[in-house]
């Protein structure tokens, strides 16, 4: 009789840590995937600094706009630090803000991540040629030769120079000009004009030059 009621105080025992066991193990279920619902997503954050962004082009509130879609681009990083799109928006708030050193590191540590290679072509030429304006506006003497380094990679990412990507082509016909190349210079003017004739910066550029 003892060993009987022995034994039912056993299994009752049983019953009730299996109980609390199962219970807290539901709810940690719930906790972990309560957790992973509300986690913050970098995708919202990339919209608000794009919508930010936009806005200070086209407002005259253009310091605020670009302040509010660097602090986006911070909490976004904060969720992707190895997003190279966070840091790219990241460079053009700053270079709203006329922080363009700034920029150009930001822009230096987008390219440098091995997620860069997610970009798509049309991403990485766009980036590059921001790049080299960036390089050329802090000092077009000493960082021509990287700039143009940068347009060129850009052209080649966009399928060579019968691709049309006219900002980059434009621009290195510049880089060109600066450096004293006249005739590579007016080659780029004349290919942009053959792809759009009415281009009114590759028309100056040629008039610039002369015949």
């Amino acid at each position: 009789m003892v060993l009987i009621q022995f034994g039912i105080l056993i299994l009752t025992l049983s019953l009730f840590f299996l109980t609390h066991y199962l219970r807290n193990q539901k709810t940690h279920t719930k906790t972990r995937t309560r957790n992973k619902t509300h986690q913050p997503e970098p995708t919202h954050h990339l919209n608000q600094a794009t919508r930010h962004l936009n806005r200070a082009r086209s407002t005259t509130n253009r310091s605020q706009h670009a302040k509010n879609a660097l602090s986006e681009t911070h909490q976004a990083l904060s969720i992707s630090p190895k997003d190279p799109s966070v840091h790219i928006l990241r460079a053009k708030a700053l270079h709203l803000m006329n922080h363009r050193t700034a920029a150009i590191k930001s822009l230096d540590t987008a390219f440098s991540l091995p997620s860069a290679k997610m970009l798509s072509p049309e991403e990485r030429a766009d980036a590059l040629v921001f790049r080299a304006e960036m390089k050329l506006e802090v000092n077009r003497r000493r960082r021509v030769e990287s700039a143009m380094k940068d347009v060129v990679e850009a052209i080649r990412v966009s399928g060579g120079e019968e691709c049309e990507n006219l900002e980059a082509m434009c621009l290195l016909g510049k880089c060109y000009e600066w450096k004293g190349m006249r005739e590579e210079a007016k080659k780029l003017f004349q290919k942009v004009l053959d792809f759009e004739p009415d281009s009114v910066e590759a028309q100056n550029g040629l008039k610039r030059l002369g015949p």
